[in-house]
């Protein structure tokens, strides 16, 4: 019998503590009636993904409210290891001031030359996670189920 992965569902909480790790991303929108995936650099903003951009399909999809998805993983194919979460929920343009304030001043910087005037945030409406982890080993814990734990010792 060959030893096997267990794959272990992730609750909201445990896959914004993955999503707050990582920097990149895949969004999935639609561009002239079509779906459409692209690489974005990102960032996690009050449990909503953010992305900046010039302008373009993207920031039209924000623009129309379009419901998008976001995927982000970690996966090591040699280990038979990782994650993977999924986003789902609406892209809306940030115009608030103070938000916008908020934002340029801590963003990720893109990895794309060019400038990136957009901010675009995509609610957390629908978020799933899959985790990969041996037999017998214990479930994710997330940041804050991991401190609780050793405050409790």
């Amino acid at each position: 019998m060959t030893k096997g992965r267990e794959l272990e569902t992730l609750n909201r909480r445990q896959c914004l503590d993955l999503l707050s790790g990582v920097r990149v991303g895949r969004l999935v929108f639609t561009e002239d009636a079509l779906p459409a995936v692209q690489p974005v650099n990102f960032r996690l903003w009050r449990d909503d993904l953010v992305i900046r951009v010039a302008g373009g399909p993207k920031l039209a999809a924000a623009t129309d409210n379009q419901v998008v998805a976001f995927q982000a993983d970690e996966l090591d194919p040699d280990l038979r290891d990782g994650w993977s979460v999924t986003v789902v929920g609406h892209a809306q343009p940030v115009t608030d001031i103070d938000e916008l304030v908020d934002l340029s001043g801590t963003f990720v910087e893109p990895w794309a030359a060019g400038r990136r005037d957009h901010f675009v945030r995509i609610r957390t409406e629908k978020i799933t996670g899959r985790r990969f982890r041996d037999r017998g080993t214990p479930e994710y814990r997330g940041v804050d189920q991991n401190r609780a734990h050793h405050l409790n010792r």
